[in-house]
């Protein structure tokens, strides 16, 4: 029952939601902006509408396998492994040629049904930092951090899948990070307005 649970998970995760809701208005975010298939780039190449529907539709992804494990009476262990197959199925899309997002969203619809406390302590650092700085991948890095050790201090049984999915996230992220040292990383605003 996990192997054929994770392997659908693995299917629903790998549902490109930014480039199918940009393609409605000719928008192929793989080609503008950042090249990414997420949230944050659709935002910055289709408008904060279709921005906000990716966010919905990735954080989906990862929270109704999840929950539909729980419910099929999966343990908690078990539930958040098939979380992390619909997380790799974001990351390594076989529609996309294995060339998907970095699963910060869906990372987080895993969380808020494996343990709500840490996804809020998760979305607390990320909104903490972008607040702070308007850097998305910082805040996104140290908010799947956040999340990870909150769920390790919990000693919750799921904290294995949640670890391996913030160094995805980190790895994922690695040239958000040499533009962050060059200083040439792009900064949003709250309100979806660009900082200079």
């Amino acid at each position: 029952m996990t192997l054929l649970l994770a392997a659908l998970a693995y299917l629903a995760g790998s549902i490109p939601t930014g480039l199918l809701l940009t393609r409605r208005i000719g928008v192929d975010p793989r080609r503008a902006g950042s090249g990414n298939i997420g949230a944050t780039n659709v935002l910055r190449t289709a408008g904060a509408r279709l921005g906000a529907a990716t966010l919905l539709g990735d954080v989906a992804k990862g929270a109704i396998p999840t929950l539909l494990a729980i419910v099929l009476g999966a343990g908690e262990r078990a539930a958040s492994t098939i979380g992390l197959a619909a997380f790799l199925g974001h990351l390594f899309p076989p529609w996309l040629r294995f060339r998907g997002g970095k699963g910060v969203a869906t990372a987080l619809g895993v969380a808020l049904v494996i343990d709500p406390w840490a996804a809020c302590a998760g979305v607390a650092a990320f909104a903490a930092v972008i607040a702070t700085s308007g850097f998305v991948s910082l805040a996104s890095i140290l908010g799947a951090t956040a999340c990870a050790v909150a769920l390790w201090a919990r000693e919750h049984p799921g904290w294995p899948a949640v670890v391996a999915m913030a160094l995805l996230i980190l790895a994922r992220h690695h040239a958000n990070l040499r533009r962050l040292a060059a200083g040439t990383e792009p900064r949003v605003r709250l309100l979806f307005r660009q900082r200079p």
